[in-house]
């Protein structure tokens, strides 16, 4: 992970806040107004009760209440304005922010995701911006004019009676050094925290997604310990962060009281020996009391821009994730004429830090029509050469080329609109059947989603869903059976008629009647398009017009199947170790 110093974070959102800025300062401008306006009040007071009051004169009394009230209107109204002028921009902050992560997350490489657990990446992107949107909303905007506000209050005691003045700066200085010392405590405990709640979200989101294999297996209840002492933990640090804000707030609390008993003190003995006015006492402690939100506000404030420094940290390990594999800046064109042969050069692979290559060296062609079955035992490494094609992954070394192109000379976008891909784990969303198969070619009309559904053998059972393709499905497509899930995955990677079709053994849920009648719909309607299949069972070999045997990174062997079956030891064990048929039935 990307470590990012946490106040740098906060300062990187400098441009998401930077189309909003007049706004943020106009919701600045107004809370500091309000508060000038609170500080005013007690000098209209001072004035009341040194004038009117003590000359006992009540002719300007109507006009100077007049003044507290239109004070305390402005007051009011000022902050109605802060909130009315901040609530749109720090949303739209947090909108802007949740989908340039979301995007990044699609851009990101299959390596990137295959390390990081989902519920970390959900809590960033939900629970941490929510964070970010409270700091700018409210507590970055108050940590600013609250402290502007002690200022100038302590200002104003100070220009009322200087000895008023020294008290509250005595008592309010230990509060700074406190709520210094409390914070680095306190940051550590929130990071704690928030990847304590990514944790829990993952445990949640693994037991809901895996429900069907607890439930089997009788493993709820572990997975049910294992989630209570997640939270477990989750509660313990949210205790020390409790604790430890507990000790912050009595400072907070006491030192203030401290300040205006002693207050009290000096200014009742200066009245009783004439040098201080019971109206200037009565504005001192009025303007000190005000100052005890501001003051309290301090600790609270700290503590909520450690959280969202935090979150800001956390937020951008994501985003500061690099892209590897992007569009060329000067990226070539597919041959107008392209026919879809691909061919692999040399191709080797590891992954990132692993010291072992999965792939060593593979030669091999893909002819423009043809289908060539890709064998070889688990581990062997056909999944990830079938990812190299549409670049999911790219080469450590040597060349990936369509139609004569490396394929990293290319454009995503072209890439994959001649490219498709269906996956031995088929992956379908919470949308409508036609929206599933269009995922593959948005555009399409519901006569070509059909025709897909028709070569995948998946029409007639789509036919009698509640509402056919308007029929939503559900997360995952776990309402629907393994064999069913697959081919609705293989219509999508068929619905866009790809030049170039990728199938890492899509097939293996379906019966044997089925699967037959898929090849042979594929057969007929793919006919001319180039084939890359990933094959465990003797009959999905056969739908190849070739077959390539992966062993230990490399092309050991190819050639038809029946050739391999007469001439290669190593073919024949391997699919005599696939419990589907024997290999010379097979033959």
């Amino acid at each position: 992970m990307n470590q990012v110093s946490t106040m740098a974070g906060l300062r990187r959102l400098a441009p998401y806040l930077r189309p909003a800025r007049g706004k943020f300062i106009l919701s600045a401008v107004a809370v500091l107004g309000s508060m000038v306006c609170g500080l005013t009040i007690p000098l209209v007071l001072q004035h009341i009760l040194d004038g009117p009051v003590a000359r006992r004169e009540t002719g300007p009394l109507p006009w100077l209440v007049l003044v507290i009230a239109v004070l305390g209107a402005a007051e009011a109204l000022m902050f109605y304005l802060r909130r009315k002028l901040v609530a749109g921009p720090s949303t739209l902050v947090e909108a802007r922010m949740r989908a340039d992560i979301y995007a990044h997350l699609q851009r990101l490489p299959i390596s990137f995701h295959d390390r990081w657990q989902s519920g970390q990446l959900l809590s960033r992107a939900v629970s941490d911006l929510s964070t970010l949107r409270r700091f700018i909303a409210f507590a970055g905007i108050f940590l600013v004019v609250n402290t502007l506000t002690l200022v100038l209050g302590l200002v104003v005691l100070f220009f009322l009676a200087p000895v008023l003045g020294v008290i509250t700066l005595v008592c309010a200085a230990p509060l700074i050094l406190i709520s210094t010392q409390y914070e680095s405590k306190y940051a550590v405990l929130t990071r704690r925290s928030q990847d304590q709640v990514g944790d829990l979200a993952t445990v949640v989101e693994e037991s809901v997604l895996g429900i069907r294999v607890l439930k089997a297996f009788g493993r709820g209840p572990h997975l049910a310990r294992r989630f209570a002492a997640r939270a477990r933990e989750l509660r313990g640090t949210e205790l020390r962060k409790i604790r430890l804000l507990a000790t912050l707030w009595g400072a907070i609390i006491l030192l203030p009281e401290l300040g205006i008993s002693a207050q009290l003190l000096f200014g009742s003995l200066g009245v009783a020996d004439g040098s201080m006015t019971v109206g200037t006492l009565v504005a001192g402690i009025t303007v000190a009391t005000y100052l005890r939100w501001p003051t309290d506000s301090i600790g609270w404030l700290l503590a909520e821009t450690n959280q969202a420094a935090t979150a800001a940290a956390r937020y951008w390990e994501v985003r500061d994730a690099e892209v590897t594999i992007t569009d060329p800046e000067h990226p070539a064109d597919l041959p107008a004429d392209g026919v879809g042969a691909v061919r692999f050069d040399g191709v080797r692979f590891a992954h990132p830090g692993a010291d072992r290559e999965v792939l060593a060296g593979v030669d091999l062609d893909l002819r423009p029509g043809e289908t060539v079955a890709l064998v070889g035992a688990t581990g062997s490494g056909k999944s990830t050469l079938t990812m190299l094609v549409p670049r999911l992954a790219d080469v450590t070394a040597g060349r990936v080329s369509v139609d004569g192109v490396d394929v990293r000379d290319l454009r995503l976008a072209d890439l994959r609109s001649v490219v498709a891909m269906a996956f031995e784990e088929p992956v379908l969303f919470s949308a409508s059947v036609r929206e599933n198969v269009a995922l593959g070619a948005p555009g399409v009309t519901d006569e070509q989603v059909r025709e897909a559904l028709r070569v995948a053998q998946a029409e007639e059972f789509v036919d009698r869903l509640p509402w056919g393709l308007d029929t939503r499905i559900g997360e995952e497509g776990l309402s629907l059976s393994g064999g069913q899930r697959q081919r609705l995955a293989l219509a999508r990677a068929v619905v866009g008629r790809p030049k170039v079709l990728v199938l890492d053994d899509p097939l293996s849920a379906l019966d044997v009647h089925t699967e037959a009648e898929v090849e042979r719909a594929l057969r007929a309607v793919l006919s001319g398009v180039t084939a890359l299949v990933v094959a465990h069972r003797p009959s999905t070999v056969r739908l190849a017009d070739r077959v390539a045997l992966l062993d230990q990174g490399r092309i050991a062997a190819i050639g038809t199947h029946e050739e391999l079956l007469k001439t290669c030891a190593a073919y024949r064990e391997q699919l005599s170790t696939v419990d589907d048929e024997p290999a010379e039935v097979a033959s």
